[in-house]
C-alpha cells in the first residue's frame, strides 16, 4: 500500500513537471507570436513612427498640447479609444463625452496609459501601441482582451492639473 502511494505521488510530480515545461515552451511561442504581430503592425504604417521607450511602450504624438507634462500624483482627464492592432475598438470613452479622470502613478489603469500620459501634455493627442507586458498581460481581460495581446489606444489629454 505504502509503495502504490508514492508511486501515485511520484506520478502526479512527473505530469506537474512537463505541463510546467510544455507552459513555458507555450509563453516563449505567445510572446514570439505577440512580436510579430507588432512588428507587422509598425511596418504596415507609412505615414507613422513611433518611438520605443525602454519600457516597451511605443509613442507616437498626433498632435502637441501646452503646458507640463504630468507627474506622479497630477491629476489629468482625458478620452482613449482602445483598439487591436485591426483597428477594432474594443473600450471608448469618446462617445460618452465624458473624459476619464485619473491620477498619474496611482496604478489604476494599464501601466502603458499611466507612463504615455507622462508623455503629453495638455490638448495633445497620441497613439500608443502596449504590449501586453503594458496592458492585460498573458491572462487578458477575460471576454475583451484575449491574453498576449499588444493593443493601439488613441488618448486626448484634456486638462492636467499639479498636484
Amino acid at each position: 500500500m505504502a509503495a502504490r502511494g508514492k508511486t501515485g505521488i511520484i506520478l502526479v510530480l512527473y505530469v506537474s513537471f512537463v505541463l510546467l515545461l510544455s507552459g513555458c515552451g507555450e509563453i516563449g511561442t505567445w510572446k514570439e507570436q505577440e512580436e510579430s504581430q507588432i512588428n507587422d503592425f509598425l511596418k504596415s504604417l507609412h505615414d507613422t513612427t513611433f518611438v520605443l521607450k525602454p519600457s516597451g511602450l511605443y509613442f507616437t504624438e498626433l498632435s502637441g498640447g501646452t503646458g507640463d507634462l504630468p507627474v506622479n500624483g497630477d491629476s489629468v482627464t482625458f478620452f482613449y479609444k482602445g483598439m487591436f492592432l485591426d483597428k477594432v475598438v474594443f473600450d471608448t470613452n469618446v462617445t460618452d463625452s465624458i473624459p476619464w479622470k485619473y491620477v498619474i502613478g496611482s496604478g489604476k489603469i494599464i501601466a502603458g496609459l499611466d507612463e504615455g500620459l507622462r508623455y503629453m501634455k495638455q490638448g495633445g493627442k497620441a497613439l500608443l501601441l502596449t504590449p501586453s507586458s503594458l496592458a492585460y498581460g498573458h491572462n487578458g481581460y477575460p471576454g475583451v482582451v484575449p491574453g498576449y495581446t499588444p493593443l493601439l489606444w488613441e488618448i486626448t489629454l484634456m486638462s492636467v492639473k499639479k498636484n
